[in-house]
């Protein structure tokens, strides 16, 4: 199981990756902008479960001066629990600590237990909600986010 930085290149990728996880996935666009600004960086995990080069998952962070965000993280859904999302989170931590970071924050529906119990795992903890910010089903009511925040 390999992870690599993703560029703008890898922008088709994480759009794909990311459609796998989200009801109203980020474009190709979106990703490839992101991707350009400063203080942005992927990491995709490949092989390791499905065959050496498959994409498996991936996160995105955005840091600015001594904190920063996951902006999104998705692993392909039948490979959940098997520890790449927290192969990820560690890439990040670790990128992120030799960067001078000292804070890490990140939004996830109150309605995912699975990803909330990650985080929790992985150290974050409550810090604030945002109601209703959730709305990627017309046909369902908005989720609130649980904002989380841990120490690096």
């Amino acid at each position: 199981m390999n992870v690599f930085r993703a560029g703008p290149e890898h922008a088709e990728v994480l759009g794909a990756l990311h459609a796998l996880s989200f009801p109203a996935p980020w474009q190709e666009a979106e990703f490839a902008a992101l991707l350009q600004q400063p203080g942005v960086a992927a990491w995709i995990v490949i092989g390791g479960i499905v065959n050496e080069e498959s994409p498996e998952g991936f996160i995105l962070m955005r840091a600015a001066a001594d904190e920063a965000e996951v902006l999104t993280l998705a692993v392909v859904p039948e490979l959940r629990r098997k520890g790449l999302a927290s192969k990820l989170l560690r890439q990040a931590f670790e990128t992120l600590k030799a960067g001078k970071t000292t804070r890490l924050f990140l939004e996830v529906a109150a309605d995912n237990a699975a990803a909330c119990a990650l985080y929790a795992r992985h150290g974050f903890a409550p810090c604030g909600r945002r109601p209703d910010y959730y709305r990627s089903d017309p046909a369902k009511a908005p989720v609130d986010a649980i904002m989380m925040s841990r120490s690096l």
